[in-house]
C-alpha cells in the first residue's frame, strides 16, 4: 500500500504539473475576453484515475499557481476557475466512479457538461461586473450569445478530446507502472471503443470550427 501510495502521489504531481503547462502554453482567444484552455481534460482524466476529490485537489492547486504566475484576475479569477473545472471534473469522476464503464464515463461527462455551462451562467452574471467594471444589465444580455455557446462549446470540446486521450493516457501509466494494471479501465469492446473515438473526432472538429466562428476568424 505504501508503494501504491507513492505512485499515486507521482502520478498526481505529474499531471498537475501537466494541468499548469496546459494552462500556461494553450490559451486560445474565443469570444470576447473568453478564452479557451485544455486543462480539464487533464483534471478529468485525473478523476477518472483516482476519484473527484483528487480531482478537486489539483484543480484548486493549478488555480492558486496559476493565479500567482500568469492570471491578471487575482482572486475572482481563482474563484471562477475552481468552480469550473470542478463543477466539470470532480462531476464526471464521481459519475464515472460509481459506473466504470464506457456508458459511465459519457454519462459522467455529459453531466458535468450541463453542470459546468449552468453554473458558469449563474456565476458569470454575478462576478463578471466586479471584474470587468461594466452594469449587470451588460452582462445579462451576454449570458445567452456569448457565456452559454463558449461554455457549452468549451465543455463538450474537453468531453471529446477526454474520451480521445484517456486510453493511451491509462495506458502509458501503466506502461510505466504509475497505475494498477486494472485501475481506470471503461469496460467495452473494440468497436465501440472505436466508434466513440470517431464521434470524438467529429466532435472536437466540430467544436473548434464553431470556436472559429465565434471569435469572427471564419
Amino acid at each position: 500500500m505504501k508503494k501504491y501510495d507513492t505512485k499515486r502521489l507521482v502520478t498526481l504531481a505529474m499531471m498537475t504539473a501537466i494541468a499548469y503547462l496546459a494552462v500556461a502554453f494553450i490559451r486560445i482567444p474565443a469570444v470576447s475576453f473568453l478564452k479557451y484552455e485544455p486543462k480539464d481534460v487533464i483534471l478529468v482524466i485525473t478523476g477518472f484515475l483516482f476519484g473527484p476529490l483528487d480531482a478537486l485537489v489539483i484543480t484548486v492547486i493549478v488555480a492558486l499557481v496559476e493565479m500567482m504566475t500568469i492570471s491578471t484576475t487575482g482572486p475572482i479569477g481563482l474563484l471562477m476557475n475552481v468552480i469550473a473545472s470542478a463543477s466539470f471534473a470532480c462531476t464526471a469522476a464521481a459519475v464515472y466512479q460509481k459506473n466504470r464503464t464506457l456508458k459511465g464515463a459519457l454519462l459522467g461527462l455529459g453531466i458535468g457538461v450541463v453542470l459546468m455551462t449552468a453554473l458558469m451562467m449563474l456565476w458569470n452574471y454575478l462576478v463578471t461586473p466586479i471584474y470587468q467594471g461594466v452594469p449587470r444589465s451588460v452582462v445579462a444580455g451576454m449570458l445567452l450569445p456569448v457565456f452559454l455557446p463558449f461554455n457549452l462549446i468549451k465543455g463538450v470540446l474537453n468531453a471529446g478530446i477526454t474520451m480521445l486521450l484517456y486510453k493511451p493516457v491509462v495506458q502509458s501509466l501503466r506502461r510505466a507502472h504509475l497505475v494498477p494494471g486494472e485501475g481506470g479501465k471503461a469496460a467495452g469492446n473494440k468497436k465501440a471503443t472505436a466508434c466513440v473515438a470517431v464521434i470524438s473526432l467529429f466532435v472536437v472538429a466540430s467544436c473548434i470550427l464553431l470556436f472559429l466562428v465565434l471569435s469572427g476568424k471564419m
